[in-house]
This record gives C-alpha cells, structure tokens and sequence, in this order.
C-alpha cells in the first residue's frame, strides 16, 4: 500500500512539473541597454534640449548678432540685460502671477471633476452613461473658434468681461480630462474594490474618497501637469478675454514685439522667463509624477 502510494506522488509531481510554465533564464532580472539604446536616447535628449539652449543663446545676444547669418551657437554677455528688458517692458510680473493663479485653478478643478466623471463612467451603472460619454467625446471634435462669439457675449453679460474669471470659468473642466481618467479608472480600479465598498455601506462620494482616489493617484497628477502647461501656454482666448490689466504671460509676451523695431534678443529673453517656471516645475514634481505612474502600472 505504501509502494502506491509514493508511485502515486511521483507521478502526480511529475505530470505538475510538466504542466509548470518554464520560465527562461534571467526573467524578472533587471535589464539593461546597450550602447546603441544610450546613443540613441542622448541624441533624443540633445534634440528636446536644442530649442531651450538656443533660446537661452539668443537672449543672451543683441539684436545685431542674432539676426546675422550664420547663427551664433555660444551664449553672448547681454542676457541678464534682456532678461531686466523684458521683465519690464512686457511686466511679467504680474502676468506671472496670474497666469500662476489661472493654471492653478484651472488644473485642479479639471483634475477633481474629471476624476468624478471618470469614475462615474467607468464603474457606475446609470440610464444613459453610453450616451452621455458619447457627447463628452464629441465635444472634442468641435474646434474651439466657433464658441469665441457666444463665449465672449456670455462672460460680458455676467460681468466678467477683462477679468482672470472670464478665462477660469470655461475651462473648469476638460472632455480631454474625464476620457483620460475614465480609460484609467476603467483598468485601474477593479470592480471587486468597489462592490466591496458598497457591501460595507459606503455611498457613492464615500467610495471616491476612499477607494478611487487612491488608484487615481498616479493618473491625476499627470493629468494636473498636463492641464497646468496647457493653461499656463494658452493664448488664444487669454488674447480675446482679458484687457490690459488682467494679462498672463503669452498674451503679455506680445507687447515686446509691438514696436516698429522687434528687439529678437529681448523677445527671446521673455520667452525664457515664460518657460523657466514650467520647467521648475517639472524639476520638482517629475520623479514624484513618474514614479507614480510606474507604481500605478506595477499594482495594474
């Protein structure tokens, strides 16, 4: 009986070891590239960093050098000079200022309402979600130019009219935004999490603070970084909305080349100083930003 038993075993630890998945040799083991991915990366990296560089050397010249043929490609001695020139002729300042305050409030309200949609099409059942998310992606279809007459007329019947709210209000949130988070949450958060939550007797807003969130984490604040350059470089109803008094940084950009004579070398010093404030940014939050995404992907 015992005999039969150990054939039994054997043959049974035999017939699992063929049905284990073999694994080749080396897999979970970090990888690594060779040369050529290196080569081919800073060259990518020397292409990205090629208009930022030549900025810096453009605004660093005057206007003599940076016109002539060929090029200059070293940095001049004139760059903190321009730098002051179009600090002051454009009043970037205050164009900063509000451009940080509308960026904010735009990226954040589009981040919170667009998670709130998202969540609501990707995991609630509801008459009418299909078509509902159907007109959301329409939207994006339609170019913005034809809303700027009725757009402009309605923030002057509220009294909005120049002023930072004119340019909040109609991005608050993005269709752009509630498809992003939607085709996350949609893969992201699994259904088991939210049934779950419900068994317990969490109500819908109860589930978004504690269960969507957290998941939604890596995709939001890509999405935050996305809207916030988008708003900080809008310039296109900033232009048509506000009035001089009420200026962000591209639209207050253009009174350095209002004059008869465009001084390129102040022009490009002003764009410098529009861009450094992104690019801060990205310094800060760009390990926190990628590093959630890879966890994201990871816990997926």
């Amino acid at each position: 009986m015992t005999t039969i038993v150990k054939e039994t075993e054997s043959a049974t630890a035999t017939e699992g070891a063929r049905r284990r998945p073999r694994f080749r040799q080396g897999a979970g083991r970090q990888h690594h590239g060779g040369p050529l991915a290196y080569v081919l990366l800073g060259f990518a990296a020397l292409l990205s960093l090629f208009p930022l560089y030549w900025t810096m050397v453009a605004a660093s010249t005057d206007n003599t050098r940076v016109t002539q043929s060929p090029p200059p490609f070293l940095p001049g001695p004139n760059l903190f000079t321009n730098l002051k020139a179009a600090w002051q002729d454009a009043g970037l300042g205050a164009a900063m200022a509000n451009s940080l305050v509308v960026a904010t409030v735009i990226a954040t309200s589009t981040v919170l309402f667009a998670t709130l949609a998202g969540f609501a099409f990707a995991k609630l059942r509801f008459r009418g979600r299909n078509i509902l998310l159907l007109l959301v992606i329409g939207t994006m279809m339609v170019p913005p130019q034809l809303g700027v007459v009725p757009l402009f007329m309605l923030m002057s019947d509220l009294g909005l009219g120049g002023s930072l709210p004119s340019v909040i209000f109609p991005t608050l949130v993005s269709a752009v935004g509630v498809f992003f988070m939607r085709q996350y949450l949609a893969d992201a958060l699994p259904d088991e999490l939210v049934e779950a939550a419900r068994v317990d007797g969490a109500h819908a807003l109860r589930i978004f603070w504690s269960v969507v969130l957290p998941v939604a984490r890596p995709a939001m604040a890509v999405l935050f970084m996305i809207t916030f350059v988008h708003a900080w470089n809008d310039f296109f109803w900033p232009y048509i909305a506000l009035d001089d008094a009420n200026l962000t940084v591209p639209v207050a950009l253009t009174r350095l080349s209002a004059g008869y004579v465009r001084d390129q070398s102040v022009i490009m010093a002003g764009a410098l100083l529009g861009t450094l404030p992104l690019l801060v940014m990205f310094i800060v939050f760009g390990r926190q930003i990628v590093g959630g995404i890879m966890q994201g992907a990871v816990k997926g």
